[in-house]
């Protein structure tokens, strides 16, 4: 899911303050401790060969972001993209790869464990 900043409900706006809402913005039901995550990312960044070996080799934890700057690709296990943009608010469901299509700054809330075994799996394929 994917939401531009403009297309989020303005709920209160005041002299000095805006307060948008998006409901129904992902359900983290079930998942414990949740990470905060500030991820800077180049142009050309493909995880595909790094979620080689996990469940269809795609990262299977949900993530709820914003981006900063950039502009960000995902592919889905049916083969559907989508992409998010400098602004723009996103929940990926568990299930996809990440292309970054242009300098990215993204912050990301995610179940922690889940989201730890994936970081762990990227590392021991990078070697590092």
């Amino acid at each position: 899911m994917r939401v531009a900043k403009e297309k989020v409900q303005v709920r209160m706006q005041i002299p000095g303050a805006v307060i948008r809402q998006q409901t129904d913005f992902g359900d983290a039901a079930g998942y414990g401790k949740i990470s905060g995550e500030y991820f800077t990312l180049a142009a050309g960044v493909d995880t595909t060969p790094l979620f080689h070996g996990l469940e269809g080799n795609l990262c299977q934890c949900p993530h709820w972001g914003f981006v900063l700057r950039g502009r960000i690709t995902t592919t889905d296990g049916a083969g559907r993209q989508e992409t998010v943009r400098t602004d723009d608010l996103f929940f990926w469901p568990p299930g996809h790869n990440v292309r970054v299509d242009e300098d990215a700054e993204i912050v990301m809330f995610s179940p922690q464990h889940e989201h730890g075994q994936v970081i762990r799996h990227m590392i021991e394929k990078v070697g590092a």
